[in-house]
Parts: structure tokens; C-alpha cells; sequence
């Protein structure tokens, strides 16, 4: 069974603990640092697993180090793993999901030649739907590339890009879900304008979102397709999207991904 430390124990360390020990992936060898005792003793109690304090200590002999902080905190965790023993036994790989920042990063902290693969995830791993990307660093094989999908695979679907994409990756998918969040409260707050109490509101939206996503990733046709089938000609669909259109909703998504993509680049640096 794999040996796996999480380090950070967040809202995202969280949901990747409680989607591998539903998987089975990693039963009793896993360990997590957290420095903050009431978090560190939730995460025990909910779990039934062993928290530390110390990276190094976690670190030591296992499989799989995944680093779940945020990325100013990087620098400070990465000190601490330069101290790790290298386990000549063990096919050791560190696995970062700290947003923005590049393997390269982690690697010149490392011991010579440490295999890092980079991480992309959201929020809905929460609920076992997250979406991550994965990018090998210079010195990552492909096996380890495979146990890294197989862990996060737990919570949701993976794909594997090329690191120069990561920064798109984390403007479309890592900030996504506070765009459709952002696209929901507004719907609610207009509904609620048009009369409709906010409990109808928020479930009309809600289970439409929902409905329209699992009708997309089920179909074969694409979004503009699916798009068009439901606007008819002079109907109200038509009415309404022209309004979108002429706020410039789809001009103001482009600019909002380029701003995130341009913020991811700036957190990679070790100044930000």
C-alpha cells in the first residue's frame, strides 16, 4: 500500500485525505502535517489519522509527499523537506498543489534529482467532482506520473498537460468554480427580482446548472450547438442571450481569464 503524506491540512488537503481513504488507497499509511491544533485535532478525530506537526517527520519513508499549502507558505515547507532522507527503497515522489508555482521551484530545494510532479485541482474535489492537471517536473517518471493520477483520481477526473499550460489550467479550472458561483448568485438575485421566493430561486438555478453540465459532458455535441438548440428563433432564449451579448459577458470571461492567468504567473515567482 502506498505511504502518503499530505502537508496542509486545508479545505484541499482535506478533500484529497477523504477521497483516498474512501478509495482505499491509503488507509492506515497516511500522515499529515498541520501546525494548527484545533485543525490538526479535527482532522484526527474525523479521520482516525496520525497528524503531526513536523514536515520532515511526515516526510521521512514515504511514497508520495503532497504539498497542499498555500503558495506563500512554499518556501517555508520547502526548508523543511530539504531535510527529508532519501529512501533508496522507495520510488519517493513529491506532488505540489500549490497554485502558480513551478517545479523548478521545489526542485532546487530538493535533493538532486527529487521527482516533483505540479498539480492543478478546485474546490469540488470537496464532493469527489474536482478536475486537476498534472505536469511532470524535470526528473519525473512516468510511473510516478501514474500514481499521481491514481491518487487524485479519488476525487475527480485528471489530466496531464504540459507545465507551460499550467498557469491557463489555473485561470480556466483552478478559479473556475467562482466564475459559475459568481454566474449563479447572479441568476438567483435576478430570479428574485422577477418575483420568485430565494429557496425557488436557488433550487431552479441550481438543478439547471447541474442539469445543463451533465447534458454537455454527456452529449456529443459541443456547447455553441447545445447553445443554439435551446434558443428558437424570436423566443425568449434569444431575447435573453442578445442581452448577454451586448454586455459583453463574453468579451468580459476572455479578459477575466487572461487576469487569472497573468496572477498565477506572478504567485510562481518567489517575490510575490
Amino acid at each position: 500500500m502506498t505511504r502518503i503524506a499530505v502537508i496542509g491540512g486545508g479545505r484541499i488537503g482535506e478533500a484529497l485525505i477523504a477521497g483516498l481513504l474512501e478509495s482505499g488507497r491509503a488507509a492506515k499509511d497516511l500522515v499529515v502535517v498541520e501546525t494548527m491544533s484545533a485543525r490538526a485535532e479535527f482532522l484526527a478525530e474525523r479521520f482516525g489519522i496520525r497528524v503531526t506537526d513536523s514536515v520532515a517527520e511526515a516526510a521521512n519513508g514515504t511514497d508520495l509527499v503532497v504539498v497542499a499549502v498555500k503558495p506563500h507558505d512554499v518556501d517555508g515547507v520547502m526548508s523543511e523537506l530539504g531535510k527529508i532522507e532519501i529512501d533508496n527503497d522507495r520510488d519517493q515522489v513529491l506532488m505540489t498543489l500549490a497554485a502558480g508555482v513551478p517545479t523548478s521551484r521545489f526542485e532546487a530545494k530538493l535533493p538532486a534529482g527529487f521527482p516533483v510532479v505540479r498539480v492543478m485541482s478546485n474546490t469540488p474535489m470537496l464532493v469527489g467532482q474536482g478536475m486537476s492537471a498534472i505536469a511532470p517536473g524535470r526528473y519525473a517518471k512516468k510511473d510516478q506520473l501514474e500514481l499521481a493520477t491514481e491518487v487524485l483520481e479519488s476525487v475527480g477526473k485528471v489530466v496531464t498537460v504540459a507545465e507551460s499550460q499550467m498557469d491557463a489550467v489555473t485561470a480556466v479550472s483552478g478559479s473556475g468554480p467562482a466564475y459559475f458561483f459568481l454566474v449563479v448568485e447572479a441568476m438567483v438575485e435576478a430570479s428574485v427580482g422577477l418575483g420568485l421566493s430565494r429557496d425557488v430561486a436557488t433550487q431552479l438555478v441550481v438543478q439547471t446548472m447541474l442539469g445543463s453540465a451533465a447534458l454537455l459532458d454527456e452529449s456529443e455535441q459541443e456547447a455553441a450547438e447545445l447553445r443554439a438548440a435551446v434558443t428558437s428563433p424570436a423566443g425568449t432564449t434569444a431575447a435573453a442571450v442578445r442581452e448577454l451579448e451586448r454586455a459583453g459577458v463574453r468579451s468580459a470571461f476572455i479578459e477575466a481569464l487572461h487576469a487569472a492567468r497573468r496572477r498565477s504567473v506572478e504567485q510562481g515567482s518567489p517575490e510575490a
